[in-house]
């Protein structure tokens, strides 16, 4: 895996805005962690250019954000991007944007709120630790993401990638 890389900003905050606080780079991020692995998918659900798409995969990947994985496609080598502990890491980000874009932004039509479900009671909870329904303690693969806009069903979040895969 790649180690992070070497940046010139002292401030914690800095450095991640500088690798993470860009539109696309966030969007990327966030469909990673509901599983979306190969190039024409992430290019497909964004909407995003192939250019600017192969641009923030390998930014992510330089950074150890997201690994290269090969696979065959029919008889073609091909690569997808998988997370890594430090792409799944991202996910706390991903719950404040969603929390903050709830209450201070509204969609141009109602579309219903992002939900976060705690799997292991089923019960919808606020992104964060403890579920707001039984009061465990809600793991990564104990989380489900419910995107009215696009399906009333629930994606479980990926799981990173291990070494060797």
């Amino acid at each position: 895996m790649t180690t992070a890389p070497q940046v010139s900003v002292p401030c914690p905050i800095g450095r991640a805005a500088g690798l993470l606080g860009e539109r696309w780079t966030l969007l990327i991020l966030r469909n990673a962690n509901l599983g979306t692995t190969r190039f024409d998918a992430f290019r497909a659900e964004l909407g995003i250019a192939d250019n600017i798409l192969s641009n923030r995969l390998a930014r992510l990947v330089e950074a150890g954000v997201l690994v290269r994985v090969p696979y065959h496609d029919g008889g073609r080598a091909r690569q997808e991007y998988r997370l890594t502990t430090a792409g799944a890491e991202v996910l706390p980000v991903l719950h404040a944007l969603a929390v903050w874009g709830e209450e201070h932004t509204k969609p141009a039509e109602p579309t219903g709120s992002m939900q976060v479900i705690h799997q292991r009671c089923g019960q919808v909870t606020t992104p964060g630790k403890v579920c707001d329904g039984c009061g465990e303690l809600v793991r990564r693969e104990e989380e489900a993401w419910v995107r009215p806009w696009l399906s009333p069903d629930p994606i479980i979040l990926a799981s990173p990638a291990t070494a060797g895969t």
